[in-house]
């Protein structure tokens, strides 16, 4: 194999940015800390999204095997080296058939396939919330939560991530039965109080899905599902940052109170990676304007984000760019509990993105091979 040199000024390592190149060998990283290039150029890991409901014109909910594969192959030419497909609140036929295909198209403990995102399991976001906070997810199948049909779905699929609403009747055995088992919990979709999220983190939950969207709201005298999860430091906070979800102040103030806890995600739906137009979401038509995605009612629905536009997004608004980088990359990876992804060190396999200095997206390795990356 023949050693090839990234041309970087600095790496991220371990949640910092150290000067020097990066050198791979094959589908592996060699070497960080060499002596740095010029240009201001930085390497991070390939870029780790948990929570994608489609992508590039495909709804994971409807998508065939084929289309599976197609929207693997699209998230690298954004910056996207693993990726967590996400299902909404459906059909349990619907959500039977979803599960299957992913299965079929990613069967787990595979090896990732040449030029395609790794696969991480599923995450089942739904059918278990409060139905004063749907959002988009169709009401028809909301229920309450159910541990025999949860087990169902998960001898079905490689279930390794749920979000549910804890203050619904039984979710607290719920949450406590899953983590116990090694699967992530997150609240939302959830209109508990804080003493409801307390109980629930006490029960193993340890993450909240996009903070502040479809939840209750933070007072100072209730401080709700987002004061309850920003107070405590064992809780990973979730954000969208696409311009809509949230304000630029609000993600200031929460990278504040919860510097080492914010992980970034995209809520992407099928509008990603592509322009302006109508697309679907689990059966739910959805239109977008100027990048903004929404349902007939006009609620905020999934957006059009990709991963590396919110990493530019977060630096633009005044955040460091090594906790922007650690929150799309370490810090999701250590939420799934995984050491094989978003870690750029001596050995791991060269899963890599290259951002100019401006943090743009420049390049990505899947493997120790460049992807050709998605025209602006």
């Amino acid at each position: 194999m023949t050693t090839h040199r990234l041309g970087v000024s600095a790496a991220l390592v371990d949640g910092r940015l150290v000067a020097g190149d990066v050198a791979i060998d094959g589908e592996l990283v060699e070497a960080v800390g060499l002596p740095p290039a010029s240009g201001g150029r930085i390497a991070a890991p390939g870029l780790v999204d948990i929570q994608v409901n489609g992508f590039a014109g495909v709804d994971l909910m409807a998508a065939d095997v084929d289309e599976l594969h197609a929207l693997a192959q699209a998230l690298p030419r954004h910056g996207v080296t693993a990726w967590l497909p996400t299902l909404i609140t459906a059909a349990v036929t619907d959500t039977d058939r979803a599960l299957d295909r992913l299965g079929k198209a990613f069967p787990p403990g595979s090896r990732p396939v040449a030029g395609e995102a790794r696969t991480l399991g599923v995450h089942l976001e739904g059918p278990y919330l409060s139905p004063r906070r749907l959002g988009t997810h169709p009401p028809q199948h909301r229920r309450d939560p159910d541990l025999a049909e949860l087990d169902t779905w998960r001898r079905r699929g490689d279930v390794v991530a749920v979000t549910l609403a804890p203050e619904l009747p039984h979710a607290l055995e719920l949450v406590k039965a899953l983590s116990d088992d090694g699967v992530l919990v997150s609240l939302g979709h959830s209109d508990a109080t804080a003493y409801d999220a307390h109980l629930a983190f006490d029960a193993g939950a340890r993450t909240v899905t996009h903070l502040f969207n479809a939840m209750s709201a933070m007072r100072h005298r209730e401080p709700g599902l987002p004061g309850a999860a920003l107070s405590r430091p064992d809780v990973v906070v979730q954000m969208v940052l696409d311009g809509h979800h949230l304000s630029p102040d609000v993600v200031r103030v929460v990278w504040a109170a919860a510097p080492d806890r914010v992980v970034l995600v995209t809520d992407a739906t099928a509008a990603a990676g592509r322009p302006d137009g109508t697309y679907a979401l689990a059966g739910v038509a959805l239109d977008v304007t100027d990048g903004v995605v929404r349902n007939p009612d006009g609620t905020l629905a999934g957006s059009a984000l990709t991963l590396s536009g919110a990493v530019r997004n977060a630096v633009e608004i005044g955040i460091d760019p090594a906790a922007v980088l650690t929150a799309v990359t370490e810090r999701p990876a250590e939420l799934l509990g995984r050491d094989d992804i978003g870690r750029l060190r001596p050995g791991a396999r060269a899963d890599i993105t290259v951002f100019d200095d401006d943090l743009s997206l420049r390049e990505t390795w899947l493997g120790g091979d460049p992807v050709e990356l998605a025209t602006p």
